[in-house]
């Protein structure tokens, strides 16, 4: 039986023609005929314009070299990743195996990246980062501003990183980053019950700001940094005031802020991290004692306020008597200051003269 086969290939595809399942060879452009009576002939038509090749059969037609001048074939090992940029963008991230890229109608660039360092650094990452087919291959991580990353690899601490985008080949190695935050933060050791040196129990409250400067000193000296600073506040606290009397600490808890900071500070630093303020901020007595302090608190002012009232009192009199030494020294100082008085009497709106014993009637006389 006489049959013959018709295919049409376009200027942007090709044909890849297979006899009897065996692959024979590629077609171009234009109609083929093929005499065909035991339908053993096979065209299977790919657009150029999706230049990927994918076949089963893709390393037999590798081989037959009829791919030398029209694509761009990589044979990726296992230590080896490629980079495909198809018109200038990136299209995507190739695994260990055979691949073929048709580059007569689109331009088709690869880069072929060695995997056995395990971080992938490329000028054009937050590019590639963002294409999900990146993800399959690579682990991308992102240490978020005001923090920094530190990267341990199989357990190992192997730097710091700072703020940006970064990815690691998925190659069988452990890789983990740990980010941590640099902005100030605070610790806050309220209801802590210490005991002075005069046997008086105290509840106080301080406040501890701090940021941390050495990330991988403050993972690895410590299971938690910040707690670790909190017991470190707690022992100066009772170190300080155990050592001072209520009288002493009350009187003067600047100095005693002061001494607990520098205490902390050296401990912090160790820590990784860098104490920028301490500082009480309540005291809180006992009943009993509160009641006691508040009643020598008001003997303390009713005896302040007696003597500023004594002192005022003394200064009234010293000046009455220096003016009586003034009158009785100067006799028309004595008639003004007697003058004065009438008119004051006077102004009054009701003047009642009582006359008395000899004396007062011819005084009164003299000075109308």
């Amino acid at each position: 039986m006489f049959v013959m086969k018709s295919f049409k290939i376009r200027r942007h595809e090709v044909g890849l023609y297979f006899r009897d399942g065996e692959f024979v060879g590629l077609l171009d452009a234009g109609r083929h005929w093929f005499i065909d009576p035991l339908r053993k002939v096979r065209v299977e038509v790919h657009s150029l314009r999706a230049p990927c090749l994918f076949h089963d059969q893709l390393d037999v037609i590798v081989k037959s070299d009829v791919l030398a001048d029209r694509a761009t074939v990589l044979d990726l090992k296992d230590d080896q990743r490629a980079l495909v940029w198809i018109d200038g963008r990136f299209a995507d991230l190739l695994a260990p195996g055979l691949h073929a890229y048709w580059n007569t109608v689109r331009d088709v660039r690869v880069e072929v990246i060695d995997v056995r360092q395990p971080r992938f650094i490329h000028a054009e990452l937050p590019i590639i980062a963002a294409m999900p087919v990146a993800r399959k291959l690579l682990d991308i991580c992102t240490v978020n501003r005001d923090r920094v990353g530190v990267l341990y690899m199989d357990g190992r601490f192997v730097e710091t990183l700072q703020p940006g985008i970064y990815a690691f080949w998925k190659n069988g190695i452990d890789v983990r980053i740990v980010e941590v935050d640099l902005r100030e933060s605070m610790v806050d050791v309220s209801g802590q019950e210490i005991m002075t040196a005069d046997k008086v129990t105290l509840r106080l409250n301080a406040v501890v700001n701090y940021r941390i400067v050495d990330a991988h000193r403050a993972l690895s000296s410590a299971e938690d940094v910040q707690q670790a600073l909190y017991r470190e506040v707690q022992l100066a606290l009772r170190g300080v005031l155990g050592t001072r009397e209520l009288d002493a600490f009350l009187s003067d808890k600047d100095a005693v802020a002061e001494e607990i900071e520098a205490l902390v500070r050296r401990r912090a630093g160790a820590l990784g991290l860098e104490l920028l303020s301490a500082g009480i901020r309540d005291v809180i007595l006992p009943g009993d004692m509160k009641d006691l302090m508040n009643k020598v608190t008001e003997a303390k002012k009713a005896a302040e306020a007696n003597l500023i009232s004594r002192r005022e009192e003394t200064a009234a009199m010293r000046s009455q008597a220096n003016t009586a030494k003034l009158l009785e020294s100067n006799a028309v100082l004595m008639r003004l200051r007697e003058l004065e008085v009438l008119e004051k009497v006077a102004t009054a709106g009701h003047l009642n003269v009582i006359l008395g014993e000899k004396g007062l009637t011819d005084r009164v006389a003299n000075l109308l």
